[in-house]
């Protein structure tokens, strides 16, 4: 295994972590649309990633602020999983996905961008959606427009939540 050795970057991974004034996952009174909610259930609810991996990376989360897994209420997790679900069958059904990639970064040395808030990251994904601009041009391609995959996902939710 190669070793990089970057002694600079402790500066920054001992640095105090700063917290945003408001959490973008607290979507009571707030624009739905504009905050790119797709679903909700009674204790959880979909919101499209605005920093993408790859096109349709949503996110499920508690309506409540919980930071930790285990805070969460049986019923907070039972609704999140069931968009999981829901997701897993969307993508794969109606957007051909391969395959995706579910998981939680719980912490900051997780890779949590958000620690305040727990959610379940869902990123669908095809053969052949990786390809040489991340590594030649540090360059992520997105192929479709993150307005566009909301409204196909806020479309077929309100037809299975019905």
């Amino acid at each position: 295994m190669e070793r990089i050795w970057a002694p600079w970057r402790v500066e920054y991974v001992t640095q105090p972590y700063k917290v945003e004034a408001s959490c973008f996952l607290c979507i009571d009174n707030v624009d739905e649309k504009s905050a790119l909610v797709v679903a909700k259930l009674e204790k959880a609810f979909v919101i499209m990633n605005r920093y993408p991996y790859s096109s349709g990376h949503v996110m499920v989360a508690p309506k409540r602020h919980v930071g930790s897994i285990e805070e969460l209420e049986d019923s907070e997790i039972l609704d999140m999983m069931r968009l999981v679900k829901m997701l897993s069958s969307i993508f794969r059904e109606n957007f051909g996905a391969d395959g995706l990639n579910i998981g939680l970064n719980i912490g900051r040395a997780a890779g949590a961008g958000l620690e305040d808030h727990i959610h379940v990251h869902v990123v669908p994904r095809w053969f052949g959606d990786t390809n040489f601009m991340p590594v030649i041009a540090e360059t992520k391609v997105i192929s479709e427009h993150i307005r566009s995959t909301y409204e196909k996902l806020r479309k077929i939710f309100s037809e299975k939540l019905r």
